[in-house]
């Protein structure tokens, strides 16, 4: 008997939590939100029809933990769970625990999460249909120890050099390390292998060919339980840092139709190995030579999955939850999947999260006081927080996406530009500005594309030394403007935090000499105590 949805549980926080929310409630459909102490007052939560708390902080204790969420489910009367992306979303045994709970598991079956989600499975299920894998081992490599780990010797040099030590499970760059000689392997195994143990409670990892100069491409996919799957075009993914996506488009910039038909059809081949059921994503290299090599299959909603919703016109949280009904495919999606080839349009997403990007990316907390979002044609802005959010380490630092869509990608990038120049986020450092520096990168407009491309290119100093120059510059100037009968910074000029600022008049003003310079040194006040490029 199909499952007929009236109440859906989001297992998730963040921008994809009110995605998703939102979603639901564009089909009629309650939604259950739920939180961590952290996240009591956050958006997604005010968002939804109700709300369940699952424990403190930490995600281990919260989010992470399948039997709170299944026991949120439960008392808020649920009778299906979108986990959303992370988190939950790709564990076989939470997928099976909720179908055992009688609660509809909106994502793949459990026994496709499981095949997937061990990337060895899926490399020899790839293999064995055909699809070209990215040279490299088929089983796990030894790591109890440095001897047994220096066993692999051997293999690695059939794989060839430089290589990959990848985790078998889980995703998002942990577990993964490059290694380019031989006296580095036994290391590497045994400290991504730790890492994956951690990450994913499962410590296996194999080895795979370093594709020097390739792009990573991936092919979003849709199932139903009729066993129809399609491809509904591809991504380019290429601009990363730390194995962690930055900037998708689609369609990715460069492929004629052909090319896109194939890389398509090896997607849809690897699915139909597993019998996909709703979404995921297949995942492949790009070598400059043209050949394309199988990676792996992310068995959830992607991050990036609004460029392709962009680019064809279907929504596929929306989809997701029809296919979670047992509903066929939408003819909005085999239409879009039979034009996939020939797309209209491009679009373009960055990830705007709290990071230092002249810091190795590294993770920052805070509370944001200042939020402006851009707008205007062809922009969407899919954010999690506000102005006055604590941004805390306990999660993913990702704040928001930013989205854009024209006619051709010239068009597009034209439009990201203007819409980081109209982003604003203040008390906390962000992205942003290495994605203004990319926006502008003449490589990147030339679509010149490459996993390698940001640690190649990406050169902070010279922004945020302008950047400092220009804070400091304003404060001065700022410091130097102050009128009898108002206080001077106690701090040096430009000592973001440190200040003892002084107090702006209030009121409406009426364009008086007075007011005007009372407006003018509260923008100065803000621009001199901003994070760099914001």
């Amino acid at each position: 008997m199909r499952p007929q949805l009236r109440r859906v549980l989001v297992a998730n926080r963040g921008e994809i939590a009110l995605r998703i929310i939102r979603a639901c409630r564009e089909l009629g459909l309650e939604s259950v939100a739920v939180y961590s102490d952290a996240d009591r007052d956050a958006r997604h939560v005010r968002a939804a029809d109700f709300a369940e708390r699952l424990g403190p902080a930490p995600a281990a204790d919260s989010y992470l933990r399948a039997d709170a969420v299944l026991d949120a489910a439960r008392r808020a009367g649920a009778d299906a769970i979108h986990p959303g992306y992370g988190f939950l979303s790709e564990r076989a045994p939470f997928a099976a625990a909720c179908e055992a709970a009688g609660i509809v598991f909106v994502g793949p079956a459990a026994e496709t999460l499981a095949g997937l989600g061990d990337k060895l499975a899926a490399r020899r299920a790839a293999r064995d249909v055909g699809v070209p894998i990215v040279p490299g081992t088929l089983e796990p490599a030894p790591v109890s120890s440095l001897e047994s780990a220096a066993s692999v010797l051997d293999l690695a040099d059939d794989v060839g050099w430089p290589l990959m030590v990848k985790a078998s499970a889980g995703g998002g760059g942990r577990g993964m390390r490059r290694v380019d000689r031989r006296e580095d392997l036994a290391g590497a195994l045994i400290a991504a292998s730790r890492e994956a143990e951690a990450a994913f409670g499962d410590g296996a990892v194999y080895l795979e060919r370093y594709v020097e100069g390739a792009r990573h491409v991936e092919v979003q996919l849709l199932g139903d339980a009729e066993g129809t799957i399609v491809a509904l075009g591809e991504r380019d993914c290429s601009i990363q840092r730390r194995h962690q996506k930055l900037v998708e488009e689609a369609p990715a910039p460069g492929l004629d139709e052909d090319a896109r038909r194939r890389i398509h059809e090896l997607g849809v081949a690897v699915a139909q190995a597993f019998g996909l059921r709703n979404a995921a994503t297949a995942e492949f290299l790009l070598a400059p030579d043209g050949n394309v090599w199988f990676l792996e299959v992310n068995t959830r909603l992607q991050v990036e999955h609004g460029v392709t919703e962009l680019v064809t016109g279907v929504d596929i949280v929306h989809e997701q939850l029809r296919i979670a009904e047992g509903l066929s495919l939408s003819s909005v999606v085999r239409e879009a999947a039979a034009r996939a080839a020939s797309p209209r349009g491009h679009a373009i997403e960055v990830r705007v999260s709290a990071e230092d990007p002249a810091n190795a990316f590294l993770p920052v907390s805070g509370r944001i006081t200042r939020w402006r979002e851009p707008g205007g044609p062809g922009v969407r802005l899919d954010a999690g927080v506000e102005e006055g959010s604590e941004v805390a380490t306990h999660y993913d630092p990702l704040l928001a996406k930013l989205l854009v869509v024209a006619t051709d990608r010239p068009t597009a990038l034209a439009r990201l530009r203007r819409a980081l120049a109209e982003f604003e986020i203040g008390g906390v450092q962000t992205t942003l500005p290495f994605h203004r520096w990319l926006a502008e990168d003449p490589a990147f407009a030339g679509a010149r594309l490459s996993t390698s491309f940001v640690a190649e290119r990406w050169e902070p100093g010279p922004l945020r030394g302008q950047a400092a120059r220009r804070a400091a510059l304003v404060a001065s100037t700022w410091a130097l403007a102050g009128t009898s009968g108002r206080r001077r910074p106690d701090g040096p000029a430009g000592s973001a935090g440190q200040a003892s600022l002084p107090t702006i008049r209030k009121g409406v003003g009426d364009a008086s000499e007075g007011h005007a310079a009372d407006v003018w040194r509260q923008e100065g006040r803000r621009e001199a105590t901003r994070p760099w490029g914001q």
